[in-house]
Protein backbone atom coordinates (compact mmCIF):
# COMPACT_ATOMS: atom_id res chain seq x y z
CA UNK A 1 0.00 0.00 0.00
CA UNK A 2 1.65 3.22 -1.32
CA UNK A 3 0.31 6.19 0.47
CA UNK A 4 -0.06 9.06 -1.25
CA UNK A 5 -0.69 12.75 1.11
CA UNK A 6 -3.11 13.87 -1.85
CA UNK A 7 -5.28 10.96 -2.30
CA UNK A 8 -5.04 11.20 1.33
CA UNK A 9 -6.11 14.98 2.06
CA UNK A 10 -8.76 15.45 -0.84
CA UNK A 11 -10.49 12.60 0.90
CA UNK A 12 -10.32 14.26 3.92
CA UNK A 13 -11.91 17.04 2.32
CA UNK A 14 -14.89 14.78 0.99
CA UNK A 15 -15.50 13.77 4.65
CA UNK A 16 -19.05 16.56 5.21
CA UNK A 17 -20.41 16.19 1.77
CA UNK A 18 -19.76 12.25 2.37
CA UNK A 19 -21.32 12.45 5.73
CA UNK A 20 -23.92 14.12 4.29
CA UNK A 21 -24.97 12.01 1.81
CA UNK A 22 -24.64 8.79 3.37
CA UNK A 23 -27.16 10.10 6.24
CA UNK A 24 -29.56 10.97 3.40
CA UNK A 25 -29.28 7.59 2.22
CA UNK A 26 -29.75 5.83 5.61
CA UNK A 27 -32.07 8.23 6.86
CA UNK A 28 -29.92 8.03 10.51
CA UNK A 29 -26.97 9.25 11.27
CA UNK A 30 -25.29 6.45 13.01
CA UNK A 31 -26.11 4.35 9.95
CA UNK A 32 -24.82 6.77 7.58
CA UNK A 33 -21.33 7.49 10.09
CA UNK A 34 -21.09 3.72 9.63
CA UNK A 35 -21.78 3.70 5.73
CA UNK A 36 -19.61 7.01 5.62
CA UNK A 37 -16.37 4.39 7.50
CA UNK A 38 -16.82 1.75 5.32
CA UNK A 39 -16.65 3.64 2.13
CA UNK A 40 -13.66 5.39 3.84
CA UNK A 41 -11.96 2.28 4.50
CA UNK A 42 -13.07 0.83 1.19
CA UNK A 43 -11.46 3.48 -0.89
CA UNK A 44 -8.31 3.63 1.10
CA UNK A 45 -8.18 -0.72 0.37
CA UNK A 46 -8.66 0.00 -3.11
CA UNK A 47 -7.02 3.34 -3.56
CA UNK A 48 -4.57 1.71 -6.02
CA UNK A 49 -7.87 1.62 -8.70
CA UNK A 50 -8.89 5.36 -8.25
CA UNK A 51 -6.91 7.05 -11.50
CA UNK A 52 -5.06 10.08 -10.91
CA UNK A 53 -6.63 12.93 -12.27
CA UNK A 54 -10.16 11.45 -12.45
CA UNK A 55 -12.67 12.57 -10.00
CA UNK A 56 -12.79 11.66 -6.56
CA UNK A 57 -15.37 12.50 -5.22
CA UNK A 58 -17.39 10.79 -7.58
CA UNK A 59 -15.65 7.45 -7.12
CA UNK A 60 -16.21 7.84 -3.46
CA UNK A 61 -19.79 8.41 -4.39
CA UNK A 62 -19.77 5.15 -6.26
CA UNK A 63 -18.58 3.43 -3.59
CA UNK A 64 -20.45 4.74 -0.78
CA UNK A 65 -23.60 3.98 -2.99
CA UNK A 66 -23.14 0.34 -3.78
CA UNK A 67 -21.91 -0.23 -0.48
CA UNK A 68 -25.33 0.83 0.85
CA UNK A 69 -26.88 -0.85 -1.46
CA UNK A 70 -25.13 -4.42 -0.41
CA UNK A 71 -25.93 -3.36 3.41
CA UNK A 72 -29.48 -2.34 2.63
CA UNK A 73 -29.92 -5.85 1.05
CA UNK A 74 -28.00 -7.19 4.12
CA UNK A 75 -29.82 -5.65 6.84
CA UNK A 76 -33.29 -5.20 5.97
CA UNK A 77 -34.74 -7.98 7.64
CA UNK A 78 -32.81 -7.36 10.76
CA UNK A 79 -33.85 -3.97 11.40
CA UNK A 80 -35.29 -3.03 13.85
CA UNK A 81 -38.49 -0.77 13.45
CA UNK A 82 -38.60 1.21 17.17
CA UNK A 83 -37.09 4.32 17.86
CA UNK A 84 -33.80 4.48 20.23
CA UNK A 85 -35.02 5.03 23.73
CA UNK A 86 -33.05 7.85 23.69
CA UNK A 87 -34.46 9.42 20.88
CA UNK A 88 -37.05 11.43 22.66
CA UNK A 89 -34.13 13.38 24.98
CA UNK A 90 -33.12 15.84 23.19
CA UNK A 91 -36.74 17.24 22.25
CA UNK A 92 -37.30 20.71 23.29
CA UNK A 93 -34.09 20.80 24.37
CA UNK A 94 -32.87 24.23 22.09
CA UNK A 95 -36.16 25.90 21.24
CA UNK A 96 -35.76 24.90 17.36
CA UNK A 97 -38.89 22.21 17.75
CA UNK A 98 -40.61 23.98 14.61
CA UNK A 99 -37.35 23.73 12.46
CA UNK A 100 -36.82 19.94 13.82
CA UNK A 101 -40.12 18.84 13.42
CA UNK A 102 -40.00 20.12 9.80
CA UNK A 103 -36.38 18.20 8.68
CA UNK A 104 -38.21 15.19 10.60
CA UNK A 105 -41.21 15.34 7.98
CA UNK A 106 -38.66 16.05 5.04
CA UNK A 107 -36.40 12.83 6.58
CA UNK A 108 -39.80 10.47 6.97
CA UNK A 109 -41.04 11.84 3.23
CA UNK A 110 -37.36 11.26 1.88
CA UNK A 111 -37.28 7.47 3.41
CA UNK A 112 -40.47 6.74 1.49
CA UNK A 113 -38.94 7.53 -2.09
CA UNK A 114 -37.64 4.37 -3.99
CA UNK A 115 -33.99 4.52 -3.63
CA UNK A 116 -33.38 5.38 -6.98
CA UNK A 117 -35.56 8.81 -6.51
CA UNK A 118 -33.88 9.19 -3.42
CA UNK A 119 -30.42 8.77 -4.70
CA UNK A 120 -31.17 11.54 -7.49
CA UNK A 121 -33.12 14.00 -5.52
CA UNK A 122 -29.90 13.77 -2.65
CA UNK A 123 -27.47 13.97 -5.16
CA UNK A 124 -28.90 17.03 -7.65
CA UNK A 125 -31.24 18.74 -5.07
CA UNK A 126 -28.75 18.40 -2.01
CA UNK A 127 -25.57 17.98 -3.11
CA UNK A 128 -25.66 20.05 -6.07
CA UNK A 129 -24.74 17.77 -8.90
CA UNK A 130 -25.13 18.80 -12.53
CA UNK A 131 -28.07 15.87 -14.14
CA UNK A 132 -25.11 14.42 -15.88
CA UNK A 133 -22.10 14.01 -13.28
CA UNK A 134 -25.32 12.44 -11.10
CA UNK A 135 -26.11 10.30 -13.74
CA UNK A 136 -22.35 8.90 -13.84
CA UNK A 137 -22.19 8.03 -10.15
CA UNK A 138 -25.36 6.22 -10.02
CA UNK A 139 -24.62 4.77 -13.56
CA UNK A 140 -27.97 5.61 -15.70
CA UNK A 141 -28.74 7.76 -18.38
CA UNK A 142 -29.26 11.60 -18.00
CA UNK A 143 -32.74 11.16 -19.36
CA UNK A 144 -33.09 8.00 -16.66
CA UNK A 145 -32.08 10.17 -13.74
CA UNK A 146 -34.18 13.50 -14.98
CA UNK A 147 -37.27 11.69 -14.98
CA UNK A 148 -36.03 9.97 -11.28
CA UNK A 149 -35.32 13.58 -9.97
CA UNK A 150 -39.11 14.59 -11.26
CA UNK A 151 -41.01 11.95 -9.33
CA UNK A 152 -39.04 12.26 -6.61
CA UNK A 153 -39.80 16.01 -6.19
CA UNK A 154 -43.05 15.42 -7.06
CA UNK A 155 -43.73 12.42 -4.36
CA UNK A 156 -42.18 14.75 -1.90
CA UNK A 157 -44.16 17.44 -2.34
CA UNK A 158 -47.16 15.50 -2.46
CA UNK A 159 -45.72 13.15 0.89
CA UNK A 160 -45.53 17.27 2.48
CA UNK A 161 -48.76 18.26 1.57
CA UNK A 162 -47.31 20.84 -0.87
CA UNK A 163 -48.18 22.42 -4.43
CA UNK A 164 -45.46 21.82 -7.09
Amino acid sequence: MTLNPSFEQDLLALLPRLRRFAVGLCGDPADGDDLCQMSLERALANRDKWREGTRLDSWMYRIMRNLWIDEGRATTRRRATFVAEDAGLSVGSDGAQEAAVELSLVDRAMQQLPADQREAVLLVMVEGYGYREAAEIVGCPVGTLNSRLVRGRDALLTLLGEKA
